[in-house]
């Protein structure tokens, strides 16, 4: 697996390095100080999988960095790691695309923990800033298996769409993955909002990532098959 963290502190970089290494000890990790440099690694490495992105950097906002990596490299997955606590920060960043979102200031085990799940799969979002909402649909799935498309009231084309929605991709990239048009994308959003209770995106997401939906490897290979388009390797953060 090869990392790269874009932060301009030091002592940052050394500390994200440590954990890294301590769940990928084979791992190779890149460092970037700025936006600039970033992205002059992305070029410089296309099996990238993973961006550890700071929100403020001295050279442009994380947000916009996000952005432009969502929009030129959808393969590489990217969480965000922030100062800040700030709600909306969070949300937004995983309306743009993120995998994550992991605040500087938590434990060590609960980064730890956090990338854990990542790798896995799924999606962190810090329970203490965002609550405990979790918009939940009407099916309850078994244990050790997430729900089908039909317990889940969607067809497997809306699967597909939430999929790649995990995934971090717009309504745009969505439908050049599933070669339909855009509008016909924002209907299948709209029912899979409906299905899972949520009111936006993000909601979306969090409640597919709470059922596993992050983990069915065969729903990632469907979407992306009407263009064969490779599949985003999440990475996972420690």
């Amino acid at each position: 697996m090869k990392i790269l963290v874009v932060d301009d502190h030091v002592l940052i970089r050394e500390a994200l390095r440590g954990v890294l290494k301590e769940l990928k000890d084979d791992a190779t990790i890149i460092e970037a100080p700025n936006s600039r440099r970033a992205m002059q690694c992305v070029e410089e490495n296309p099996d990238l999988e993973l961006i550890l992105l700071d929100l403020n950097l001295p050279d442009s906002s994380g947000f916009d960095v996000l952005a432009e990596l969502r929009e030129r490299y959808p393969a590489i997955s990217v969480v965000m790691l922030s100062a800040s606590n700030d709600r909306d920060d969070i949300a937004r960043a995983l309306d743009v695309g993120a995998l994550g979102f992991i605040p500087k200031s938590a434990q060590r085990e609960i980064m730890l923990g956090a990338f854990k799940l990542i790798f896995a799969g799924g999606i962190y979002v810090p329970p203490e800033i965002l609550g405990r909402r979790q918009p939940a649909p009407a099916i309850q799935p078994r244990p050790g298996r997430p729900p089908s498309a039909a317990e889940l009231g969607i067809t497997e084309r809306q699967m597909n769409v939430l999929v790649l929605m995990m995934q971090g991709k717009s309504n745009k990239a969505i439908g050049r993955a599933l070669d339909v048009a855009e509008p016909t994308v924002k209907n299948h959003v709209t029912a899979i909002l409906k299905a899972l209770n949520a009111t936006n995106r993000t909601e979306a997401v969090i409640a597919a990532g709470a059922l596993g939906l992050g983990q069915r490897k065969d729903a990632d290979q469907a979407a992306v098959a009407p263009r064969a388009r490779q599949r985003p390797v999440r990475g996972e953060l420690s």
